[in-house]
């Protein structure tokens, strides 16, 4: 076709087309790689073959045009926002579970009753710290659910100090309440929750 040879393809359209193949295929194998780390072997195997897939038609525009410097400039450059936009969609998809502990000098019966008002399981035990008693609380909850549980935190034990840590799976249920979706937005929370079925 003459639109083809054209230089407007070649120098145009063409690392346009590898530069979203590119953003495209980096995108879906890190998105695959969150989910082989969480053990999911129905998802991560088709994202699998679709990010290979997507990969062959940019590697083969690039072959096909080993004259073209800005095809290369494209495919670089597309393999950098690809990460950047996997990275920004994992963030979005909140998958997986995390783990919480909060160490407090205050008293923490506040923050675990307005956790176990939202559904939440708390574990409380009093501890004994280089400062003097501690309670201490350890939580598990859905990835989504992060800025939601810190903003409480933060709000009734402003002092406090957490660490979190994401773990694989856990060995029951973990069923959570459905948060209203004006106050899911104000919390940064990604709406509805479903019941979150046992780690494989």
């Amino acid at each position: 076709m003459p639109f083809m040879q054209s230089d407007l393809y070649t120098f145009g359209l063409l690392p346009l087309l590898i530069f979203c193949s590119r953003v495209a295929d980096v995108s879906v194998g890190t998105i695959r790689i969150v989910f082989v780390s969480r053990g999911n072997k129905a998802i991560a195997p088709l994202l699998g073959f679709v990010e290979v897939l997507i990969w062959l038609l940019a590697i083969g525009n690039i072959m096909q045009n080993l004259g073209n410097p800005p095809a290369y400039l494209a495919f670089a450059g597309g393999f950098a926002m690809g990460n950047f936009v996997g990275l920004w969609i994992e963030q979005r998809l909140a998958v997986g579970l995390l783990a919480m502990r909060i160490i407090t000098r205050t008293r923490a019966s506040a923050l675990v009753e307005a956790l176990r008002e939202r559904g939440f399981r708390v574990v409380s035990v009093k501890g004994h710290g280089n400062v003097g008693p501690v309670d201490v609380l350890y939580t598990i909850f859905p990835r989504a659910c992060l800025r939601l549980i810190v903003a409480m935190v933060r709000e009734r034990n402003p002092a406090a100090f957490y660490s979190i840590e994401e773990i694989k799976s856990v060995s029951d249920n973990v069923t959570l309440p459905v948060v209203p979706l004006a106050a899911a937005r104000r919390r940064g929370f990604p709406g509805p929750l479903r019941v979150l079925r046992k780690g494989k």
